[in-house]
């Protein structure tokens, strides 16, 4: 697994790309929460397998396909997915222009047709908040042809070598609907766990090297309850988000902690009775 992992790294790291390009590199960080699943999504990339990651809100998604990037040092080009998603959102659209003193209709290249032709990193983000009808059109994208038909030009698009796709879904959210089984199937799927424990511990480590073990140990104790009251049924998944409590953090090194949980957490959520539980929780570890 190493040997081709290194021998794809060393690739795609070799590949010429403009200043522009350079500005669209991961900055990577992501922190596996076990001592397999880094190395098994990252060579599914390898492979040019189109992989999905499936994960609550806040548990890193955004930040492995960003580490890809980085590891890679391969431009990424991201969609963020709603219902106003349309096939000029991901291909591109036709626009007037004026050259050379005539008006000509130019067209503009959407981030799939710049990450196919360009060999570059292809994030979706949110895939299952989209509208069925717009999806199919990156299924010959998604399979073994890798190649696009673009229907506002005609033109007929091989991907590059090293265009790959990571695609990513909060299952269950509001907003969204389960994945088209021809969509689907054609992704190797990783579930993304909430980090816990030392893995959670070197995250705030890393992202907060200056603040007090004293703050840093009552994020990570709040950490723990907010992510046992998730299994225990009585909180939702967002609020043990690792994004918020990391929000939390930085807000709590300028003002009262409590307000920070407050404004990065429990605000968030709809029910009453959870913004309330989320405060009284924290409150325990800051008599």
């Amino acid at each position: 697994m190493q040997q081709i992992i290194q021998q794809e790294q060393t690739t795609r790291k070799n590949r010429n790309h403009s200043k522009e390009d350079l500005l669209l590199i991961g900055k990577g960080g992501y922190i596996s929460p076990n001592d397999y699943l880094w190395e098994d999504v990252l060579l599914s990339v390898t492979l040019k397998k189109p992989v999905l990651l499936k994960g609550p809100a806040g548990s890193g998604k955004t930040k492995m396909a960003e580490s890809f990037s980085h590891f890679f040092s391969q431009p990424m080009h991201s969609i963020n997915c709603s219902v106003d998603l349309d096939a000029e959102s991901l291909l591109g659209f036709k626009t007037m222009v004026q050259k050379n003193g005539q008006t000509m209709i130019e067209f503009i290249e959407g981030p799939v047709v710049k990450a196919m032709k360009q060999g570059h990193l292809l994030y979706i983000d949110e895939i299952n908040m989209a509208k069925a009808e717009t999806l199919p059109i990156l299924h010959s994208v998604l399979d073994y042809r890798r190649m696009l038909t673009n229907p506002f030009t005609g033109e007929v698009i091989q991907a590059h070598p090293d265009f790959s796709i990571v695609a990513a879904i909060n299952e269950g959210y509001i907003g969204t609907a389960p994945m088209n089984e021809a969509l689907k199937n054609r992704f190797v799927s990783f579930s993304i766990p909430y980090l816990d424990g030392e893995q959670l511990k070197e995250l705030w480590q890393n992202r907060f090297p200056t603040v007090s073990n004293e703050l840093q140990t009552l994020m990570l104790q709040i950490a723990g309850d907010l992510k046992q009251q998730v299994i225990n049924g009585l909180l939702s998944e967002e609020a043990a988000s690792i994004r918020s409590l990391l929000d939390a953090t930085e807000l709590a090194q300028y003002m009262d902690p409590l307000r920070a949980i407050r404004y990065a957490v429990a605000e968030k959520l709809d029910d009453q009775s959870e913004k309330d539980l989320v405060i009284e929780l924290a409150k325990t570890w800051m008599k």
